[in-house]
């Protein structure tokens, strides 16, 4: 499942136009982050993404307290 940066709903879009308008650049980048792994991971939406990435979290963190 592979799509292309074009692909990014009209929706999508005109959020991200609004936060960069109000500055928030971070957010815009975080957000494209977000997507590039849930385009790379073959997952359905970001939620998915971040809950891939606790439990990666979680499990490094066990590694290294033991």
């Amino acid at each position: 499942m592979s799509t292309t940066k074009n692909a990014v709903c009209p929706r999508q879009q005109a959020y991200r136009r609004r936060l960069a308008a109000a500055g928030e650049q971070e957010v815009l980048f975080r957000l494209a982050l977000i997507d590039e792994l849930k385009e790379r991971h073959g997952l359905r939406n970001r939620g998915q993404v971040l809950e891939q990435l606790f439990v990666q979290r979680r499990e490094v963190t066990q590694q290294q307290m033991t």
